[in-house]
């Protein structure tokens, strides 16, 4: 948003404003003077940890209203309520992206939701999304896709936020080597580089889509401060911090290909194992892909052509792990 840009007070519907970047959008929201709304499940968190009251501790200053997201009949009934909103911020995305998970929330639930704001006049509908949908190969970005276009077709002003790597993404090896273990790459650790994201940016990116036009009926890429960075940096990283090397262990990617067939072959009889080798494709894709803009026509992936914002570094983030002066709730995005 331009500084000569001030906020406009709007009333705003939050969805998925449990997870850690819908916190962040919800204060970020709150922040730029906006009224914030957030329908949330009776018990929310990973494994339904929190309660109402623990999500209102967690998001002071935010009307919440209990219903479900994926009932068309309770978005109307517990979340609008008949009632005005200018924008619908959706941070809403499944949890496993496991195929019947991915279609019933990456898409199912925000069409609902889709409906359900053209229904109550909302003028402006920000969506998180996310950069891997520009090569769809896996059934959550093939929902979300899907979702994108929707939104576009349906004429509703909209800003399309795909983001690069989040922060928590990164940081499932902080943990193993502090105790002195090697910190895991596929191949020899420079097969992807991504610009990670800190939450607190990203929210307040998807924040600032009401107020700036220039975002407005866009698809917007993201990714955080500074050059784009590949696994083997993320090692370097933690070497410097820790004071003492951080060796790497390369792990050939051939090993996800025999786990995904074993998988694929045994789902065939056990359903269960058919969702557990969509995960094993998840972490080979994110293994072998680069979380930046993709140049089709030159068929590469653009460091430089992936805009950046916010201030917040990963090797920050990594320094506030390691003193203790963060935390950070992996739940399904523990990706190396």
């Amino acid at each position: 948003m331009g500084a000569e840009a001030v906020p406009t007070p709007q009333r705003v519907l939050l969805l998925g404003a449990t997870g850690t970047i819908g916190q962040a959008t919800a204060r970020a929201l709150l922040a730029r003077g906006h009224e914030v709304v957030a329908l949330v499940r009776p018990r929310s968190g990973v494994g339904g940890q929190w309660a109402q009251g623990d999500v209102q501790r967690l998001l002071p200053g935010v009307e919440l209203r209990v219903g479900d997201v994926r009932d068309g009949g309770s978005l109307a009934r517990d979340a609008f309520r008949g009632e005005r909103f200018d924008a619908l911020v959706s941070c809403l995305a499944s949890r496993s992206g496991a195929p019947r998970d991915a279609w019933a929330v990456d898409h199912a639930a925000q069409a609902q939701a889709l409906r359900a704001a053209r229904g109550a006049g909302v003028a402006h509908f920000v969506l998180l999304s996310a950069i891997c949908v520009q090569k769809p190969l896996l059934a959550f970005q093939q929902a979300k896709l899907a979702f994108e276009r929707e939104l576009v077709a349906s004429g509703l002003r909209h800003s399309i936020v795909r983001p690069t790597a989040f922060f928590k993404s990164l940081s499932g090896q902080v943990e193993r080597v502090r105790r002195g273990r090697p910190f895991l790459v596929f191949g020899d650790g420079t097969l992807t580089a991504c610009k990670p994201i800190a939450d607190a940016d990203l929210g307040d990116y998807l924040a600032g889509c009401l107020d700036d036009p220039a975002r407005w009926n866009r698809v917007l890429p993201i990714g955080g401060p500074g050059p784009a960075i590949t696994p083997r940096d993320q090692a370097a990283m933690l070497a410097r911090l820790l004071g003492r090397p951080a060796p790497l262990r390369q792990v050939p990617v051939r090993l996800l290909d025999g786990i995904i067939g074993g998988l694929s072959l045994a789902g065939r009889v056990v359903p269960a194992l058919a969702d557990k080798a969509e995960l094993a494709r998840i972490g080979r894709y994110y293994a072998t892909e680069s979380m930046l803009v993709w140049d089709a026509a030159a068929g590469r992936y653009d460091a430089e052509a992936t805009p950046s914002t916010g201030r917040q570094t990963l090797a920050g983030h990594y320094e506030r792990l390691l003193n203790g002066q963060a935390q950070v709730e992996l739940g399904d995005h523990a990706v190396f």
